[in-house]
């Protein structure tokens, strides 16, 4: 533990500059149907490239006319993961569902994993994914 350790201060130039996860996604079915109640995970696997623990959270957005549950309300998820370390990884498991004013076509469903520096309110760095949904 360094002196500016003991003062609140961190060193976090070399965290904010590179690229902090890998960030993969999948669907598991891999589409919706249209025009009905249906549900598939989207599945999130995030690793933590950095040398030393990060604080980790990942937002999920998805468009109107999906959900992140049953009644298509919240359009909107954040998972706080908590300390990932270095090299782990982390398999996250997001619910998607559709309702009987779903149209047919494909959707974008935007992932964002932030980087935190002590507490969920600050952000240091962030990674954006766009995953493509179809929906028949």
């Amino acid at each position: 533990m360094g002196l500016f350790d003991i003062l609140g201060k961190k060193d976090v130039g070399k965290i904010t500059k590179g690229i902090p996860f890998t960030v993969k996604t999948s669907f598991i079915p891999v589409r919706l149907a249209a025009n009905k109640i249906d549900r598939t995970d989207l599945v999130i696997k995030i690793r933590n490239n950095e040398g030393e623990n990060i604080l980790t959270s990942v937002v999920v957005e998805v468009p109107k006319g999906l959900g992140t549950d049953q009644s298509c309300i919240q359009r909107l998820k954040e998972i706080r993961i908590g300390y990932m370390g270095k090299e782990e990884s982390q398999d996250i498991v997001v619910p998607i569902w559709s309702n009987v004013v779903t149209k047919q076509g494909t959707y974008n469903v935007n992932v964002t994993a932030f980087v935190h520096y002590r507490t969920y309110a600050y952000v240091l760095n962030s990674v954006k994914k766009t995953a493509e949904l179809r929906v028949v």
